[in-house]
Order: C-alpha cells, then structure tokens, then sequence
C-alpha cells in the first residue's frame, strides 16, 4: 500500500514515520510513504501555494492549481473523474469534512494508493474538494493549525490495520472504540458573525483564479454586498453541517434565520431531487 501526502511542512513528518509501527512497517515494505512539499507544483518564482480569499475575510486559502497539478501528477494524469474508487482515494483533510472512524480506516485499508492533502491557514479552495478530492475528513470537532497531524494519524490508523503490520494480529480484536460524547453548544443563537458559529462547519472557501477549468467562483462572492456574503456563507455552513455532519444540528445553536435557511436547503433539495410517486 502507498500513501502520498501533500504538505507545505514536509519535514513535520521525519518524526511520525520513523518510529513504532509504522517504521517497522515501512522497513518490512507493507507500506511506502512518500511525503511530497507542495510548493514543488507552484507556478510562479515565489512558489505562491496561497492567495486572500474572495469576499473578504480573514486568513490565507490554499491555491487550486498546485493541488490539483500534484495530484493529477502522482496518479499519472487521473482527476475524480477517473480515479478508480476501488483503488485510489484523494483525502482532503479538513475540519469541514466527515468524521474519520474505525470503519473509514478499515475501508481504506483495502486500498492499494491513498493521497492526503494537508489543508493550512484558513481552509483550502472548494473547488478541491467539489473536483478532486473523493473524500473530505475530519478527525475531530477541534481545530489544528493544518492537516499534518491527521494525516499522521490516518496513515498509523490505517496502516496497523495491514496484515504483518501487528506484532500480535489478534490484539486488534480486543480494542475498544469510544464515541464521542455530544455536548450541547453554548453560543447564544443570535452569535452568527462566524458562517459556523453555534457549533456547525465551516463555510466553503475559494481563492484565486475567479475561473478554474470552467468552475467559477460563486458569484455572491464578488458582489462586494457584505450582507449578502454574510448569509451565503451561513447558508453553505448549514448545507455542508446538513451533508456531512447532521447529527451536529440537534445541539447546535441556531437562529430563527438558521432554521429558515435550513428550509431553503430543503426546498431546494426538494426540488432538485423530486420524489417519485
């Protein structure tokens, strides 16, 4: 099994790989890891992997077009389109995605080739995760100042999981899971300057270009209307809490325009994909 990680630390990871499991692993060729500096795709001579974010905002988001050419690059040429599921997953990591658990790291122990893409700063272009990336995870409800740390994770997860990868096969029997507990949020509900204030996840971010491969960056966006920006932002929250984490809306605090935006999505939905009678 194969595991590429694209970071703009590479050397964060001289430490993880070297010891335990996973050094014993690696020197018995059950798995290879191959940690590549992203900056290596950048297109100009300051090897720029990050830009300001469209609406305004705080922070820097990471940059489309290394990530997409490094990726496309390591799978010899395949975009989402073409990866072969079976085989291959292109894992962004984020605190936006969907919770990693035992039974994620079972599925991609079945693989043959796992790319992690380690997000940093305030997030990284949605167009990676609408376009490239067959998977978007989070291994926790905290943030961490980039995707290195759960790529490490992932990677001892999985990996232990490979047979011969265990001194003792069966010890993997007996271990026990925890589910996390649910604490009810504490954000008043009318606290919504953040798209995920009231415990719910972040909203979509993009950068430039405005255009990419013919996706465009959301209009509203450029409007310079903050209002406007604003309840967009809240409303993809809640699209994207609704789509990878739903179980996050029953102790979230929300608003009375929360849960009007909650109908809109319905609605919308609803009307994209009619029941049959």
């Amino acid at each position: 099994m194969r595991f590429d990680i694209l970071t703009i630390f590479p050397e964060f990871f001289r430490g993880p790989l070297e010891y335990g499991i996973l050094r014993r692993a690696r020197q018995a060729g059950l798995v290879q890891v191959e940690v590549h500096d992203l900056r290596r795709w950048a297109r100009d001579r300051h090897r720029t992997v990050d830009d300001r974010p469209f609406g305004g905002g705080e922070g820097m988001v990471l940059k489309p077009e290394p990530i997409f050419d490094a990726v496309e690059e390591l799978l010899g040429g395949a975009s989402r389109p073409a990866i072969d599921s079976r085989h291959t997953a292109v894992i962004l990591l984020s605190a936006a995605g969907r919770l990693f658990r035992q039974s994620e790291a079972q599925r991609l122990a079945a693989l043959e080739r796992v790319v992690l893409i380690c997000g940093r700063y305030e997030g990284v272009d949605e167009r990676v995760a609408e376009h490239l990336a067959t998977d978007e995870i989070s291994v926790g409800d905290f943030v961490l100042s980039g995707g290195e740390l759960p790529a490490a994770m992932i990677v001892d997860a999985v990996t232990r999981l490979l047979p011969g990868a265990l001194g003792n096969e069966a010890s993997r029997l007996f271990e026990s899971f925890s589910a996390p507990a649910s604490a009810p949020a504490t954000l008043p509900a009318q606290a919504t300057t953040s798209p995920a204030a009231g415990g719910i996840l972040d909203c979509p971010h993009y950068t430039r270009p405005q255009e990419f491969r013919g996706w465009s960056v959301p209009e509203v966006l450029i409007s310079g209307n903050h209002e406007q920006i604003r309840r967009w932002r809240r409303k993809m929250a809640l699209s994207k809490t609704l789509r990878n984490r739903p179980e996050l809306l029953a102790s979230a605090a929300l608003s009375a325009e929360d849960h009007a935006l909650l109908e809109e999505l319905q609605a919308e939905a609803a009307r994209t994909h009619p029941q049959s009678s």
